[in-house]
Formats: structure tokens, sequence, C-alpha cells
């Protein structure tokens, strides 16, 4: 798998997505195809085939999705779950077209779509704080925000990329007008960084793991040392609100699925990396494991269990986007998300 700077790619496109998302919301979605599968002989019980797509090709954020499905807790919650990649559009068009009943997406993407008027709703935290930041080789000296001014910045273009990085510059005193913006497109970070760029936005799980595993070392610079507002969600499971209404028992059971494997994943993390390694043989196995080890304690970190959203983080970053001039309207923040088809904690 060739290592992209997978935070950003969902912003590439995201105006064409949003437009097609809108004309779905006043089409209205089928509710997803779940469809009940006929036991064969012997069979106690059928199970209801629906499909999850996630929002990049696999990776460590997806492990407890396919744990579910491999280790069978899905199907003891009477799910015939399959795990599918995204088509041009993205996770979210599938998700509200009723192409697919469940997503992974993000926090900035769905508060996106809500305001296109496209019901999306979060049901489940995925890792409970943002671990994405700006890296940059040791060697280029880029340690603090104001070391931003003077240098390229790699990413695609969007408009909450300006944002972010004059958000944080502006906690130094710095002007993000004498940063380079350069699109780089699928360009690999590691690449881009040697040829290109100073400096990119990714997710440390992956891009910063496999660094590690490489010898190279990088300067991180997390969001959230510089901004509660930006410590959201990303990414999360996503459904839509047709789905939650008229076939809310299989929402229920998705959710207790992921979160049976999840937290496997959690506790398991050697065992749950060599479930993905099996299932996508393709990932560099090493990185999966590394990578597994290190996310292992974030997925549920302070929460009282995995998957559990707070209403202020939600308004928070939606205030944030709204105030930097990337949303074109107010997020009503409690139809975004639901805690209610988390299992109850023992």
């Amino acid at each position: 798998m060739r290592n992209k700077v997978m935070p950003l790619t969902r912003w590439k496109t995201a105006g064409a997505a949003l437009a097609v998302l809108a004309m779905l919301a006043g089409c209205g979605s089928n509710g997803g195809n779940a469809e009940e599968q006929q036991p064969d002989s012997g069979t106690e019980q059928a199970l209801t085939k629906v499909k999850v797509v996630l929002d990049w090709t696999p990776n460590t954020n997806h492990t407890g999705l396919y744990v579910a499905r491999d280790k069978g807790f899905f199907a003891e919650h009477g799910l015939d779950v399959e795990i599918i990649q995204p088509g041009q559009d993205g996770a979210d068009k599938m998700v509200a077209s009723g192409a697919a009943e469940f997503g992974v997406s993000y926090q900035e993407s769905i508060t996106m779509a809500r305001i296109a008027d496209v019901p999306l709703v979060s049901v489940a935290a995925v890792i409970q704080h943002n671990t994405s930041g700006f890296a940059s080789p040791v060697a280029k000296g880029i340690d603090s925000p104001e070391k931003f001014e003077g240098k390229t910045y790699g990413g695609w273009g969007a408009p909450v990329e300006e944002a972010v990085i004059a958000s944080l510059m502006q906690e130094k005193g710095a002007d993000v007008g004498k940063v380079n913006m350069l699109s780089i497109g699928d360009t690999d970070f590691f690449t881009a960084v040697q040829r290109d760029i100073d400096f990119a936005w990714i997710y440390y799980a992956w891009t910063g793991i496999e660094a590690e595993l490489r010898g190279e070392k990088l300067n991180m610079i997390y969001l959230t040392d510089y901004s509660d507002k930006l410590d959201y969600y990303t990414p999360v499971l996503a459904t839509s609100e047709k789905m939650i209404a008229d076939k809310p028992e299989i929402v229920k059971a998705f959710v207790a699925g992921a979160s049976e494997g999840y937290e496997y994943a959690i506790e398991h993390p050697d065992d749950a990396a060599e479930v993905l390694i099996k299932a996508e043989p393709d990932l560099n196995a090493d990185l999966v494991r590394a990578s597994q080890k290190w996310l292992a304690d974030k997925y549920q970190d302070d929460a009282p269990r995995w998957g559990e959203q707070k209403l202020e983080v939600w308004t928070n970053y939606a205030d944030w986007m709204y105030e930097h001039g990337l949303l074109e309207g107010k997020l009503e923040a409690e139809k975004a998300f639901t805690n209610d088809f988390l299992p109850d904690k023992e």
C-alpha cells in the first residue's frame, strides 16, 4: 500500500461530493439495501446482509470492523457484513444514497454534509481524540507553527487546510500568507518531502509509524496541542437518518458488533493486527503490527466506553469551521451524532 497523506484526501473533491449529496438529500435515500440472507439447511438463524464502506484503503483505523467480521461478532448479532472500499465519490455519498448502510467518515465531512441538508449521522467515534498533525523531517527544523513561514506545505488546496494552518500559526503570531501552499495530489508523503515540500498533514498512526520503521525522524505538530476546538472525531462510523428511523435494530446490531471488534483490538492488538493482515495481505505487515500497538489505547482513550461522543466536541469544531468561513450555516450538533446505539457499559 502506498502511504499517501490520508487525512486530507476527503477534501480533494469535497465540493463536488457535497453537491451530489445535496441532490441525494432532495431525492431521499432508500435507507440502505439490507436484505435477509436465506439460511442454509441446518442454520438456526438467517443473517441480514449489510455493507460498510471504508473511507480509504484498509488500515488500522478499520481493524475493529475486520475483527468483528472475521471473529464472528457481527454474525452473533445477526449480520453478514461486507466491507467494501469507496468509489470515486466516497463513502458519504454511498451511505446517503443507500448504496451502503454504514460507512467510515469524519466529523468534519458529516458536519459539511448536514449543512448541505444531507442527513448523515455519526453512530460511534472510532478514535476518541484527533491524532492527526503536521509532519516534517527533523532536518527541516519545523518544530513549531511559526516555523511554517517560508516553507512549502503539500496538500490538496482545500480551504480547511489553510484555515487550520493559519489557526495554529496565529497562536504564535505568525503569518500564513508566508506559507507556500502546493497541491501534491496523491503523491506519497516520503517522496513529497524529499522532492517537493517541507511539511504535510498526516495521521501519525500510519504515516508516522511508517517513518519510525524507516528510521526517518519526524517533527510532529499535533492539532490538539494548539486548540481544543481541533480535537474532533476522526474517523467515525456513520449511517443515515433514514436507516436509523426505518431499521434501528440493524443499526444497533452493527454498532454492537463493531464495538466488540474494537474492544478486541484494544485488548489484543497483536492478534487484531494478524486479522487485518490476513484479510488484506497486500498491506505492509510490519506497519500494521506497529500501528496497531500504537493505536490500541487511542481508540477509547479517556472515554467511558469505546465509541462515545460528546456534544461539546461536535459544537466546538462546528463553531471553529463557521468562524473560519468553512460553513455556510450553523450546525444542529445534537442531530449530527448519537450514542444511543452503543452497548451499555457493564
